[in-house]
């Protein structure tokens, strides 16, 4: 090859070379700097008890973690392959592209450009290890469409499992991209990709049904808004456009969805970006679409804008300078971020990176070597327990809240009968006896003797929609199983505090209306595993209308555990 060509080959390499030297530097800069966000510090608890699926999520994200943070443990190390899998990932869309010859500057002003880039370049979430398979995959099988090998197909299958194994969004990628080739059945390699996957995914399978399927009654069932809320729908767009870019979303999505067909491959771009699209667009019908759901439509959405490039003869001149100023506008937040300025230290999710590891010791030097327990939800107990690296904080998940995986981990049975340390965000009235106030905020503190807790005791209803009039009488003949390792019984005697059975019915996160069980409650006995038969006689409310009712197990001064799916009940 003659120098001048080779020169000619080599320079958008080196340009996009550059760019992921700047990108990785940036993001390693932040990963450092900054505290784990609560999430993170939930993923990083799962890492400490590696299983093979969680409540919430797959479990690719704790190896993730557990990677980074067994050479380094700091927010660096949690963050490491964050950081690392960002840079891979614009790389091998990079080498995606460059059958199609697009520009590598109008490459990086798009990518540096796409705002959820730069979230997910420094951030550690089972979005992270999603989108690194997900441009792995379109690599290996942009090639895998043109040769029926089965070295290829191999590598889909292990792929698609860590696809699956990252998230369950990852359903969609490889359901549209199916859909788009829908020959490639007629491939034996096609099988084995599937066969293969479903033996590698197995596990998890396998998992979701030892533990009753708490994945999908919680992204399925309790996730899921009973009634339609406009604004989900209304905000959609717009959040999926600033995604995309501040100023430059908008031209993306146009030009991405006004990119001609000419290939296999970019069909299956088209069918995964507008799919997933349109998918998440139906699903804010029935509840809150978080912006970040679609971020595996953004890798078709880039290659589709930069392919519609080259197919018109290169970028509009005038999309330099808006991208640039793009740029400008996302890398003064991040400034603002990195140094805690301005609004920073207050504004929604972003006051959550500060000032918690000085809340975790000053709890810490208060409560000794004692537990702590806190019922405000999954994070703050969470970061308690990274920045202590210990597992000595455990989340009561109330009632008025969702289950989390800690009613999963044993990290409830080692407190049963102990004294610990209570957090609350107000005060309870004759409970709390003191406050902690620091930087991340106030928190109402107790002393708790001889805890009392049943967060894994299970309640099971023959149906889960009642239709009732008003103030019927109805029978809920319940079945109550002992998910512990231990036995239990419901008596008082010998116990501090008093446990009760409580039907609760919520208008959205607020309880209407509470009714006790009667006393033969207090006489049942379980044994590990161990399920017994219970029937509530429940009256319904006066008032008509649809509410969630669900069961709760109740000993002070905790308000309240989530122990049955909710029930929908509607009073006509």
């Amino acid at each position: 090859m003659p120098d001048s060509a080779r020169n000619k080959s080599s320079h958008p390499n080196k340009i996009v070379f550059y760019f992921l030297l700047l990108w990785t530097i940036l993001n390693a800069t932040q990963a450092c700097t900054l505290e784990l966000q609560g999430d993170e510090a939930y993923y990083w608890l799962y890492s400490r008890y590696l299983d093979w699926g969680y409540f919430d999520h797959p479990p690719m994200v704790a190896l993730f973690i557990r990677l980074g943070d067994s050479i380094m443990h700091n927010e660096f190390g949690v963050r490491m392959l964050t950081v690392f899998a960002s840079s891979a990932s614009i790389y091998m869309l990079w080498l995606t592209l460059k059958r199609y010859a697009v520009d590598a500057v109008a490459f990086v002003l798009v990518i540096s450009g796409i705002f959820i880039f730069h979230i997910y370049g420094f951030t550690i979430t089972p979005d992270v290890p999603l989108f690194f398979f997900t441009a792995l995959f379109y690599f290996i099988y942009q090639q895998y469409i043109e040769k029926d090998k089965w070295g290829l197909a191999f590598i889909l299958a292990l792929i698609i499992a860590c696809l699956l194994y990252s998230k369950y969004n990852a359903v969609l990628l490889i359901g549209f991209t199916l859909l788009a080739n829908i020959k490639l059945v007629k491939r034996w390699s096609f099988w084995m990709i599937v066969l293969f996957a479903g033996i590698l995914y197995l596990p998890h399978i396998l998992w979701q049904v030892h533990h009753g399927y708490p994945s999908v009654n919680y992204h399925l069932f309790e996730r899921s808004a009973h009634t339609y809320d406009f604004t989900n729908t209304f905000s959609y767009i717009p959040g999926q456009l600033f995604m995309a870019g501040p100023l430059i979303g908008w031209f993306l999505f146009y030009k991405a969805f006004t990119t001609k067909i000419k290939d296999a491959f970019i069909r299956t771009l088209m069918v995964n970006c507008v799919g997933t699209f349109v998918f998440f667009f139906i699903s804010s019908s029935k509840g809150e679409v978080q912006p970040h759901w679609t971020f595996i439509l953004f890798a078709p959405l880039v290659m589709l804008a930069l392919i519609c490039f080259k197919q018109q003869r290169g970028r509009p001149k005038w999309l330099l300078p808006l991208a640039l100023i793009n740029l400008s506008l996302i890398l003064a937040v991040r400034v603002i971020i990195i140094f805690g300025f301005g609004f920073a230290k207050t504004y929604g999710h972003l006051k959550s990176y500060y000032g918690f590891k000085d809340w975790a010791r000053e709890v810490k030097q208060r409560a000794g070597n004692n537990y702590v327990v806190m019922s405000e939800g999954f994070q703050n107990p969470s970061k308690y327990d990274y920045y202590t690296n210990s597992l000595k904080c455990f989340a009561y998940d109330p009632r008025y809240y969702r289950r989390t995986q800690f009613d999963i981990w044993p990290m409830e049975d080692s407190i049963q009968h102990k004294k610990v340390y209570y957090l609350t965000y107000y005060p309870i009235k004759g409970v709390t006896t003191d406050s902690l106030k620091v930087a991340a905020g106030t928190w109402y503190t107790a002393w708790v003797d001889d805890v009392r807790t049943y967060q894994k005791v299970n309640f099971e209803t023959p149906s889960y929609k009642i239709t009732a009039s008003q103030g019927q009488k109805i029978k809920f003949y319940l079945t109550v199983t002992n998910s512990y390792s231990y036995p239990v019984n419901f008596s008082d005697k010998g116990y501090l505090h008093p446990v009760v059975l409580e039907a609760c019915f919520f208008k959205g996160d607020v309880v209407v209306n509470t009714q006790g069980a009667g006393k033969s409650f207090n006489q049942i006995n379980l044994k590990p595993g161990e399920s017994a038969h219970y029937t509530f006689a429940l009256t319904a409310p006066m008032e008509k209308g649809n509410f969630d009712l669900l069961f709760s197990l109740r000993t002070e001064p905790f308000p309240g555990s989530k122990n049955s799916r909710i029930i929908n009940f509607t009073v006509k």
